[in-house]
């Protein structure tokens, strides 16, 4: 055995030691068990080289570690994320065990056993913090592509010179498949882009930062039961960059820029790709949807009498003169690496009672599973749209905790 503790959280990054902090406060006996070997660790080693968050600083809210520097309207670059993690540890003690793989969570006489390629540990109580985002997605057609072209998931992607030379086509158009599709394309590379279905807002409209619309018209604080649809816990985020200027990432843009746009991937056979004839339904979904949300944002300027300048919105077009290409040679076409911009899975096979849904998504209430001591924090839509982002994990971290101590006292 390795040790018993009140309360043990599986995983260090936002979730886990947002957690931390707050039993930290209460003076509990914990453990946070992290696998890699530094707080966070996503942040460093599944970003490319210029990442940055797309929130504003302001909008970096860890209990205890909010933002206070002299940029809060800029955006975090990686390394500050890492360096800030760390930081946030060493500030506030928390017990952290780096280098811990936990294999196992399972019953136990004294409530749990979490099992580790490093022994086994016991516990009261056992926060799951390990997210959402836990391993790239493997694209299903991935192995049906010829070995000579190089391709990786964008967790892998650096920077252009890390690429071989050639062109480069980015299979997925959401947050990471546009931004590095830009990237690549302000490097001067020849650039092909997979465009599926996605949603877009503007980095600034009438003046304020998207997320500070997201706040005022009370849309980041929507809660999960408001959803039409459980599946939409799973919905990528909107496309934007973090930059003050040429923040809002725009598929009509990249295409203006030289990014050659192809509709929806359909099949791979060697080098040959099959394409959906679908690029124009899709991005007339996408514009849709964003006039629809700043036509909230006008309402919301009405409804409230705010003083505020009026605004038209840009609209552009490009991506509509883009032919519906249904076949790209990647050797005729020079590509000489993919890029699978696909997200991640997740999978809490490790955790053994049966508290998941048929999407494999924990049944909770605000992170209370009815396996009493059994909790989750750090997931999206957890509670609410925040609760997997730096401004609102610790809102669900802090009544996790109480929940906690609740139960300790016999009325949980």
């Amino acid at each position: 055995m390795s040790g018993h503790f009140d309360t043990l959280i599986v995983g260090g990054g936002q979730g886990g030691l947002s957690t931390s902090y707050y039993l930290t406060q209460q003076k509990r006996s914990h453990l946070v068990l992290e696998r890699g070997d530094v707080p966070a660790p996503v942040w460093r080693d599944d970003r490319w080289d210029s990442f940055t968050l797309v929130t504003p600083n302001w909008d970096f809210r860890l209990p205890g570690g909010a933002y206070a520097g002299d940029d809060p309207d800029g955006f975090m670059p990686r390394e500050e994320i890492v360096r800030t993690f760390a930081d946030y540890v060493q500030r506030h003690q928390l017990p952290v065990k780096f280098n811990c793989e936990v294999t196992g969570i399972c019953a136990d006489p004294a409530g749990f056993r979490v099992s580790t390629r490093d022994g086994d540990y016991t516990a009261r109580n056992v926060v799951v913090a390990t997210g959402l985002f836990q391993f790239p997605r493997r694209h299903a057609m991935a192995a049906q592509l010829a070995p000579s072209i190089v391709q990786m998931h964008s967790g892998a992607y650096r920077n252009p010179a890390a690429l071989a030379p050639g062109a480069v086509l980015v299979v997925g158009s959401s947050q990471s498949g546009c931004q590095i599709a830009d990237e690549l394309n302000r490097a001067g590379r020849t650039v092909y882009l997979c465009v599926g279905q996605h949603d877009r807002a503007p980095r600034r409209y009438r003046g304020k930062d998207i997320f500070e619309w997201m706040r005022l018209s009370g849309l980041a604080d929507q809660t999960v039961d408001s959803l039409p649809s459980p599946k939409l816990r799973f919905a990528p985020n909107p496309i934007m960059a973090g930059r003050r200027e040429g923040g809002s990432l725009n598929v009509h843009r990249l295409a203006r820029n030289g990014v050659r746009l192809l509709g929806t991937l359909q099949d791979i056979d060697g080098s040959c790709l099959s394409i959906a004839p679908d690029l124009h339904d899709n991005l007339a979904g996408t514009d849709q949807r964003e006039a629809e949300l700043l036509g909230k944002i006008d309402m919301l300027v009405k409804m409230r009498n705010l003083d505020l300048p009026e605004e038209q919105p840009e609209r552009l077009e490009d991506g509509y003169a883009a032919p519906l290409s249904e076949r790209l040679d990647l050797a005729e076409a020079g590509v000489t690496t993919v890029i699978w911009a696909t997200g991640y899975g997740f999978s809490f096979d490790l955790v053994r009672f049966p508290v998941f849904d048929e999407d494999g998504y924990p049944l909770q209430q605000r992170g209370a599973t009815a396996q009493p001591g059994l909790y989750f924090v750090g997931l999206p839509w957890l509670y609410n749209k925040r609760s997997g982002l730096l401004s609102g994990v610790g809102e669900d971290a802090e009544h996790i905790a109480g929940h906690i101590q609740a139960r300790d006292n016999g009325k949980g």
